[in-house]
């Protein structure tokens, strides 16, 4: 009897001690039907919100989208779609659901950051991440490992569409037996071999004209993507304007754009005591390089940006990788650094001669100053381009620059709000214009018959505020005068299986506690004694 009154008490003890979430972060599904009820569907097409609507998937393929009532009216239940035998219903009425999100530049964490895959991919997919283009990072033979991975729904992870560093090799992918590429014949035979491992595509730095050209033609007759950050050493002789066409899928950040738009000059007014190794000197000069370009809709702009659209090119800016540029100090103390940010990747981000992307050696008023101007040209050249027509994408490059996973992308799509896109643009921007421009939007990108079953679910209303996106979610007075937090991803659908996406930030949480009490860690300021 003592015995079994020991055991009950361990049990009662465990289940107490057991973390709520730890039944659900594996997910729920996939099943043979799933019908999710009564939304109000936010699609990635430009559409307004309609609702409610219940959308049937089978086998993580949406099989109908239909319209169930009206608002104030009750629903008639016999109109509805019914669940067969063996089917899972999830009653999100009242509840906003969008196609899943896009990042479309991505690293899956890093040595140098201590963050491992699992910690970063359970931050992009509680806030609805479900697809991610990798464009560099670990290394092609570790991309494609997870990517098959998340492909059978072995980890919880985002889909990723996996782009390799151009000239990067591993152990089982040298094919040029580490010598640099040098000619043109290197890039093809680079990138037929990258092709042959198995890559998505390529992201570029620049190079040689002759080798990114002969190296876009190769990827492009290959139907791989292509990404590029401008980097300034090879920019002055090759800009976004060669790169597209040469047929680059996009342009990452906004290197080399302004540079195509000088009209007075064919390089950047770089200080004679310049050193692109120094970050500082790096990133200061780089807040001062839009206003060196051609005014907006001057001539010689208006022919850029024709150029762009006429080629059917993408954008993808990141605005947020460099808002902590503008405002350091709003970055260093976003709210959730204290219980989601690594104590190592808290660590990376602190200024250092040698951490990319570290750079506050000594940065103040005027570097700050210089860069809000910066951000006023570059959005209204990022507005306009969508206002033509073009697509842009959202990408957040999260792991720099207090940026963190997940909550950067929800700051992005803040961010483009402020350069003048409506709610509902920034909705498809985050999902249906990155679906094409990986040539998936037959897959993904939005909530339409035939299509994958990747989902985002929220109680608030986004368009309303996208802040009720971010994992710490948004504080609101209720009329009962309480202070209260709203929001935050309610469930993230990829693939058909429903995540409890709440239950995946506690698990981040968790892993962040224990890495803080290893080291007795908290979060210092430097120069201040804590």
């Amino acid at each position: 009897m003592i015995k079994i009154k020991a055991l009950v008490l361990l049990v009662f003890v465990f289940l107490m001690t057991t973390p709520i979430y730890a039944q659900s972060l594996e997910g729920d599904g996939p099943h043979s039907q799933l019908i999710i009820r009564g939304v109000m569907l936010i699609n990635g097409n430009g559409a307004p919100p309609q609702g409610p609507i219940d959308i049937v998937v089978e086998n993580n393929i949406i099989k109908e989208v239909k319209v169930v009532g009206y608002p104030g009216v009750a629903i008639d239940d016999a109109k509805r779609p019914q669940l067969k035998a063996g089917g899972k219903e999830l009653d999100c009425t009242g509840m906003y659901l969008m196609p899943g999100f896009i990042d479309m530049h991505t690293h899956i964490g890093g040595d140098a950051q201590g963050a491992d895959p699992d910690y970063v991919f359970k931050l992009w997919m509680a806030h609805g991440v479900t697809t991610v283009r990798e464009v560099a990072g670990r290394g092609i033979d570790i991309a494609l490992d997870l990517k098959r991975k998340s492909e059978k729904n072995e980890i919880i992870a985002p889909r990723i569409i996996s782009y390799t560093a151009f000239g990067q090799t591993s152990q089982s992918f040298n094919p040029l037996n580490d010598i640099p590429i040098s000619t043109a014949e290197q890039a093809r035979e680079w990138v037929r071999a990258n092709a042959k491992k198995g890559a998505d595509g390529i992201k570029f730095f620049g190079a040689e004209p002759a080798i990114m050209a002969a190296a876009l033609d190769e990827n492009k007759k290959l139907g791989l993507g292509s990404a590029c950050h401008h980097a300034q050493m090879s920019v002055a002789r090759w800009n976004v304007l060669h790169s597209a066409r040469a047929g680059l899928t996009s342009m990452e950040h906004w290197y080399g754009l302004p540079e195509a738009l000088f009209d007075d000059r064919t390089v950047q007014d770089f200080p004679l005591d310049y050193n692109y190794q120094n970050e500082q000197d790096r990133f200061e000069n780089a807040g001062k390089l839009w206003e060196q370009a051609a005014e907006p809709y001057s001539e010689h702009w208006n022919n850029v940006m024709n150029e762009l659209l006429a080629l059917d090119f993408t954008m993808d800016p990141t605005f947020n990788i460099y808002e902590a540029s503008r405002d350091l100090q709003r970055a260093r103390r976003a709210e959730w650094h204290e219980d989601y940010t690594l104590p190592s990747l808290w660590e990376f981000y602190q200024p250092s001669k040698v951490s990319h992307g570290s750079y506050w050696h000594d940065w103040g008023t005027e570097q700050e100053v210089a860069w809000r101007n910066n951000y006023k040209l570059w959005m209204t050249f990022i507005n306009e381009y969508k206002n033509r027509g073009g697509r842009v994408t959202t990408g957040s490059d999260s792991g720099f620059i207090f940026q963190l996973y997940g909550f950067a992308y929800i700051r992005e799509l803040e961010l483009m709000r402020e350069a003048g896109f409506h709610p509902l643009e920034i909705i498809q921007s985050a999902t249906l214009n990155g679906a094409e421009a990986l040539g998936l939007d037959d897959k993904l990108g939005s909530v339409t018959i035939g299509k994958l079953a990747d989902f985002v679910i929220v109680e608030e209303n986004p368009l309303q505020n996208f802040k009720v996106l971010y994992g710490t979610g948004a504080i609101k007075l209720t009329d009962d005068n309480e202070v209260v937090r709203v929001g935050g991803v309610k469930y993230t659908v990829k693939d058909g299986i429903v995540y409890d996406s709440k239950a995946l930030l506690a698990d981040v949480k968790r892993q962040v506690d224990e890495a803080k009490a290893k080291s007795n860690y908290t979060i210092k300021q430097p120069g201040i004694k804590n």
